[in-house]
């Protein structure tokens, strides 16, 4: 799985233009990159988690897999493993759920995520979760500031079907595309959103030169995004009218609120 070339070339130059890295968000970025090693690549095999019929346990402990401190970005110029659950069923037996409510379903998913280090659980209703992927899908890629001091860097998301986003450094992704390691990945499980009405979303942290709160903001600042959708919309549709600065600006403004 790779990050594709596609971005509006329009609204990616503004954005790197805009972007103008002040120094002290330059600093940051240099630390971030400093860690774009890995050690082993990642099995999936490892990535599995398992449930009991008890509602306590429906979740275990997972195998040492998502927090550990040696896996990092597996660097390949063409492909890269992918750091979260591929399928909600990597995390929970999903025919147990079957007789929970979608309360004691979310109850369980928040508590299992709560506390981990690095990877945060997320709730939303079945409509609004399905909203979400359906916007992605039309417009699959956005941008996203993070502010350190005096300054910020870039970073830019990719939705890939059938469920996940993918955020790199936008200076990566302008040097090459295809070889733009994710420092953050995003799966949004939708197989519940019928018959339990809720979605359930994850976000793991995969590089660790992204601080946990950052990594939590730019999850849900992309969410908040693409559920208003405007914004979004027009930087895929619309490049020459989307205003970096602008968006920058407000980004800004709420990030420490």
């Amino acid at each position: 799985m790779m990050l594709s070339s596609a971005l509006p070339r329009t609204a990616l130059m503004r954005a790197l233009n805009s972007n103008s890295f002040r120094p002290a968000a330059k600093e940051a970025l240099c630390r971030s990159r400093a860690y774009n090693i890995t050690t082993k690549p990642i099995s999936s095999s490892r990535c599995l988690c398992t449930l009991t019929s008890s509602s306590h346990t429906m979740i275990k402990n997972e195998h040492k897999r998502y927090n550990s401190p040696d896996i990092q970005l597996v660097q390949k110029r063409s492909n890269f493993s992918f750091a979260g659950p591929r399928k909600l069923s990597d995390v929970m037996k999903v025919d147990l759920l079957q007789d929970k409510s979608n309360t004691e379903i979310s109850d369980v998913w928040m508590t299992y995520h709560e506390g981990k280090e690095k990877v945060h659980g997320i709730v939303m209703d079945g409509k609004k979760g399905r909203n979400l992927l359906s916007k992605a899908a039309q417009c699959p890629f956005f941008i996203q500031p993070v502010f350190r001091g005096e300054g910020h860097f870039m970073i830019v998301s990719q939705f890939q079907t059938p469920n996940y986003f993918l955020l790199a450094l936008l200076e990566d992704y302008k040097m090459d595309p295809a070889a733009a390691q994710p420092i953050l990945t995003v799966s949004v499980f939708d197989d519940l959103a019928e018959t339990k009405d809720v979605v359930l979303l994850r976000c793991d942290i995969i590089n660790r030169g992204i601080e946990d709160d950052e990594g939590y903001k730019l999850c849900q600042n992309l969410i908040n995004d693409y559920l208003e959708f405007e914004g979004v919309h027009m930087f895929n549709k619309k490049p020459d009218a989307f205003d970096v600065d602008e968006f920058v600006k407000e980004k800004e403004q709420k990030w420490n609120e």
